[in-house]
Order: C-alpha cells, then structure tokens, then sequence
C-alpha cells in the first residue's frame, strides 16, 4: 500500500495559503511530518483524512481515488487529531466498543474481541473500568490510538500526538506507534524532532505550506553534513553574530548562549565543526524558506 499526493493545494477564505503544491510519495511504515505550529500539516492530515476538500490536487491510496472513493477510504483509515472529543464518565471498554460499533464491527463475540486486544495493545486493560475522563493525557492519546485501529486500518493519521505528554508516556505511545507501523502506512504530524528522528525511515519537513525537504533522516541530514558549527558567546553578541553569519539556532545552556551556524567553508578558530542533526536541517530549512517570503 502506497499513499501519492500529487500536487495539492489549499487556500482559506480568508487568504491564508495553508498548501503550495504538495507532493509526496508515503511507503508502508512509518512516515514523519515534521512542521512548525501554522505550516500546513493539520490541513494536509485532514485532506488525507477526507475531512475537507483541496482546491486542487489528487490523493491516491493504493487504487483508491481519496478525494472521489471517500466512503472506501474511510473504512480502512484510521485517525487521531490533535484534539478529539470523548464522553467523560463512560468506561474505556464500553466506549471502545461503541465506536467499534460505529466502525462497522456489528457481530458481538468478534466486536468484544476486537475491544480486547485494543485495550492490551495500548496497555489500558487494566484500566478499562475507569472512565475516560479520569484519565491523564498519555491514557487518553492511548485510548485516541486504540479508536483509531479499530477494524484494522491500513493508512492511520496521527497529528501531533506526543504535544503535552510528560517524558514516560510519550516513551510508552511512541513505542506503540512503531509497533503499529510495521505494516502499514503511519503518518506521524508533529512539530517534535525527536519524534520523527526516533521512529520515521523516511520524512518530509513542511514550512508555509511546502515541503522544503524530503527523504529518509539520514539523507536529510546529509545534505548540510560537515557544514555546521558550534560556538559559545555572550547575549550581547548575537544580534551581530546573526549579522555575520547564517545562524541556525541558538538556545541556553548554563545559561550561556550557545550558537549554531550553517556555513559552505570553515569558519575560524572560534567555531568548532560539530555533527549535524535533524534538528540542524529543520531550523535551517525553515530559516531558508522564511528568507525566501522576505525576498
């Protein structure tokens, strides 16, 4: 199974340009969109979802038309947004079984079974009695997961699902989504690099609505290897440091301003060549079409 975008594009009544002719080929596995608040992923994931319409394009999932067959994508789709309503005093198990009922599982023994396994699988079994609402924000983007496998989907959509998570129960869904994404296709939204460098053989990174880079990490990464350097300097310094050079990032450590630049050439002795990152490429990807606009 395949999923091919050719060509979309998606502009808001208000002006806003939310796609510029997006194109991407997405194999089996999992896929990582990686993107700033505002750069257009949440509006692909709900064209890919069949939630709205793009102004222009075409979306083929294997040989389904996704634009055209919406009902046939439907039944092999699965889905968590970034935000999703549940009904807050109803149990995991009898909530999970209504939308199993929703999705079409109709005979009793296989829908109970199909529950379940679900709620093995997202490690919420133990908690199945509990309701929903009393959950943390790991159970219930576990119990969002467990929703969006009901009837064995073959393309599943998650938009920004570790946001917000503390540091074990973003551990514990990311282990789940590459469990999931081994046969098939997963698209994991998110503005976390960590996410897509731990989990994604192959990526896109979406700015302002295009995409700015394609690939497998390691090849994005390649593309800026052996020209990223790494300085310490003072805060009064930057504003000239960003003059002088192509500033990558810059954050605290010790509370001592730590700067990253992108540079063809070395740079002098100050400067010390360091091993770029996925994070490297999307800040230096997104300087790059933020330059661009300005021009």
């Amino acid at each position: 199974m395949e999923l091919r975008l050719q060509n979309l594009s998606k502009t808001y009544p208000n002006g806003v340009r939310a796609l510029q002719g997006v194109s991407l080929t997405i194999p089996n596995g999992m896929f990582g969109l990686l993107g700033p608040n505002g750069a257009g992923k949440s509006t692909l994931m709900r064209t890919i979802a069949t939630l709205q319409e793009p102004d222009s394009g075409s979306i083929t999932l294997g040989e389904l038309d996704v634009l055209r067959q919406k009902d046939e994508v439907r039944r092999v789709l699965g889905y968590l947004p970034q935000e999703f309503g549940l009904y807050p005093g109803i149990s995991a198990e009898v909530l999970l079984d209504y939308f199993a009922g929703l999705k079409g599982l109709r005979d009793g023994p296989a829908r109970r079974a199909a529950v379940e396994s679900l709620l093995h699988q997202t490690n919420l079994w133990s908690a199945r009695k509990k309701a929903v609402g009393g959950y943390s924000g790991g159970m219930k983007q576990r119990f969002g997961i467990a929703v969006a496998l009901l009837g064995a989907p073959q393309l599943i959509i998650v938009d920004e699902p570790t946001a917000g998570l503390d540091p074990t129960e973003r551990n514990r869904f990311l282990d789940l989504l590459s469990e999931i994404g081994e046969n098939v296709v997963v698209i994991l939204s998110t503005h976390i690099v960590e996410d897509v460098t731990e989990l994604c053989p192959q990526m896109a990174i979406i700015a302002g609505g295009e995409v700015v880079a394609t690939g497998s990490p390691s090849d994005v990464i390649g593309e800026i290897k052996g020209k990223v350097y790494r300085t310490k300097t003072e805060k009064a310094a930057l504003a000239q440091l960003r003059q002088q050079y192509e500033v990558i990032s810059s954050k605290l450590v010790a509370g001592q301003p730590v700067v990253r630049v992108f540079s063809e050439e070395p740079i002098n002795k100050v400067f010390q060549p360091v091993e770029a990152t996925l994070e490297d490429v999307y800040f230096y990807r997104l300087a790059q079409r933020e330059r661009a606009v300005v021009a």
